[in-house]
């Protein structure tokens, strides 16, 4: 029997020390909590809750270790937060699932992403980095353009002005971002095309498409910003519906790119909203996707794929214990390769 670190960030522990709602927004409830930890159990495996980082710091520091820990944990403060994990595995030398530090980092940080991806010839919107509001004249981005935190998920800090349509707006909206989230922001051209995601299992020339979700809003809808106000509200206010057209296959390969690129492992979610020529443009890299088994997008997908929430965690599972060696003794599965 595989013994499984399950290390997450709880919502619950950090309201309880002041954190508020939106500060919070990216970690896991007790809910999400329960079922990731069912499912992994269903995979034959013992389940050690160990909470967040500093849990599973203060374990290694005694000694304890797995046989593969199973990190959703986001981190609370820094650029390099989603890494922090990773590097405490590798500083230990305890196997882990999904992205190494590296890659975690870089990913959330969107500007690096957005250059990595764009110099790999992946579609990309144009983009500026901005501190201050006097930046925000002089870019030379068509308006309307698109305003948000540089290293934040979840959808914190986009909403209706995000969206700006002069130099002025934008200004303004950065004086706010910057305010609220103490980090620069990224400004991109608006594309005013259809929204997908795409999933993606595995790791390296193994990595196989899931599924291409469209997410679509109501008719005028916030300005057709997806936003964290809408994602916190999405069974009311989002349709989501699996894409196979022509525009959805070409936000899969340009997925599978990415992730390749981007070193990602095990499993992740990418983002692409279409210009008004249908052509799929990156937003953005999820390596540590979100995993409530009705709510978050990656379980959606695999659902759309005609697969359950427990053949997830499973592929996850073997895809990263195939990395160390490691036997997987889970009940028989579908092949990867089976994957669209």
């Amino acid at each position: 029997m595989m013994r499984i670190g399950f290390v997450y960030d709880l919502r619950e522990d950090y309201r309880a020390k002041g954190y508020t709602d939106e500060q919070v927004a990216e970690f896991d409830t007790g809910e999400t909590v329960a079922e990731i930890a069912a499912a992994l159990g269903h995979q034959h495996c013992e389940v050690v809750r160990v909470g967040c980082g500093q849990a599973l710091a203060a374990r290694l520091v005694a000694g304890e270790r797995f046989d593969l820990v199973f990190s959703i944990a986001e981190g609370l403060k820094g650029r390099s937060r989603e890494a922090q994990v990773p590097a405490l595995c590798e500083l230990f030398d305890q196997p882990y699932a999904f992205s190494d530090p590296l890659t975690m980092a870089a990913t959330l940080d969107k500007g690096v992403a957005k250059r990595i991806v764009r110099d790999a010839g992946i579609a990309t919107a144009p983009f500026a980095m901005i501190e201050r509001p006097e930046e925000a004249y002089g870019l030379s981005l068509a308006m309307p353009a698109f305003v948000k935190p540089v290293a934040e998920g979840t959808g914190k800090g986009c909403e209706v002005a995000s969206k700006v349509f002069s130099e002025d707006e934008l200004a303004q909206a950065t004086v706010g971002l910057t305010a609220r989230f103490g980090q620069p922001v990224i400004v991109e051209s608006f594309l005013p095309g259809r929204e997908f995601t795409v999933g993606v299992l595995g790791t390296g020339t193994a990595a196989k498409v899931i599924a291409t979700m469209e997410i679509v809003l109501p008719a005028g809808a916030d300005l057709g910003v997806y936003s964290y106000a809408t994602k916190e509200a999405c069974e009311s206010r989002v349709i989501y519906r699996l894409a196979t057209d022509d525009e959805a296959m070409r936000a899969a390969d340009a997925a599978l790119a990415a992730h390749r690129v981007l070193g990602c492992r095990d499993a992740a979610r990418f983002d692409f909203r279409s210009d008004a020529k249908g052509q799929p443009h990156f937003l953005e890299a999820n390596p540590i996707a979100g995993l409530h088994p009705t709510h978050s997008d990656l379980p959606m997908l695999t659902e759309f794929s005609g697969r359950s929430y427990d053949w997830l965690i499973g592929r996850i599972l073997a895809s990263a214990a195939a990395r160390y060696g490691l036997a997987f003794p889970s009940a028989p599965q579908a092949k990867l390769s089976s994957v669209a």
